[in-house]
């Protein structure tokens, strides 16, 4: 059946993992782009990027955080129970190339899909040296498959609990102060850690794409809704994204918008 999970995983306290047969989309997937679901029929709109995907078992792979009341409903979901809707794949692919030594730096549940692209550049021979982190150790996410993957691994936690007590951009940082360079950073996670490592890198003058979690409603450009400053020029995450030159990326304004609704998505969560 179409839009069935076939697979359900916890990775993390409310970070979920789920395989969902969708055989168009897991035919036509490519690197960094996404998915947009309705759990139901009224149910609002959730973009999800995709972490992997299977074009012989017809099968994609995503991974959420549930933290408001629709991504909980999905968290609900179990094996067997079919999403209503699902639209993709959307956005432009990312381009997986050879650039020589690349960091990866990925936080909170957006690891998963900073794992996706180290997995593609290794593919094509790139050195990959990884940075990921978490509020505590128990959230962070994919460590093993890092540790096998990467060339050097970092770990940071807010709270100290496991790695370097401090935040993904301290050890990006540190590593810049020491010497390193790198021909690309790749960064995904909230958006004040990706605004942290573009100020990190840009005095080094390196290469630095991030993928944005614009607010979104449509997934193909006609609502607008995830409008962001590029370079000064407005563009729309949907369709000339989601990957963005960091150092171009008005991050003060996007961190603007996704706070409008706060409070409507905790009255939310309370009904």
């Amino acid at each position: 059946m179409v839009n069935e999970i076939v697979f359900k995983e916890e990775l993390a306290p409310r970070i979920k993992l789920i395989k969902v047969r969708n055989p168009i989309i897991a035919r036509k997937s490519k690197s960094g782009q996404f998915v947009v679901l309705r759990v139901e029929e009224d149910g609002e709109r959730i973009p999800l990027t995709l972490i992997d995907w299977d074009p012989k078992d017809g099968v994609i792979t995503l991974v959420f955080k549930e933290v408001g009341a629709s991504t909980k409903k999905l968290g609900e979901l179990e094996v067997g129970d079919t999403i209503h809707d699902l639209v993709g794949p959307l956005g432009n692919p990312g381009e997986i190339m050879y650039y020589g030594r690349v960091c990866i730096v990925g936080g909170g549940v957006a690891i998963a899909s900073a794992y996706e692209r180290a997995r593609r550049l290794k593919d094509v021979g790139n050195s990959i040296v990884a940075i990921i982190g978490a509020n505590t150790a128990k959230s962070i996410i994919y460590r093993e498959e890092f540790r096998r993957l990467s060339n050097a691994l970092y770990i940071t936690t807010d709270d100290g609990s496991e790695g370097v007590k401090g935040y993904v951009s301290d050890a990006l940082t540190e590593l810049l102060n020491s010497g390193e360079r790198f021909d690309l950073v790749y960064a995904v996670g909230p958006v004040s850690m990706m605004k942290a490592v573009s100020e990190a890198t840009k005095p080094y003058s390196i290469k630095t794409i991030v993928s944005l979690n614009s607010l979104m409603v449509d997934g193909t450009g006609m609502c607008g809704c995830c409008r962001v400053t590029v370079g000064g020029k407005t563009m729309f995450t949907c369709v000339d994204g989601p990957e963005f030159n960091a150092h171009l990326v008005d991050f003060k304004e996007l961190e603007a918008k996704l706070g409008m609704y706060g409070e409507e998505e905790k009255l939310t969560l309370n009904l």
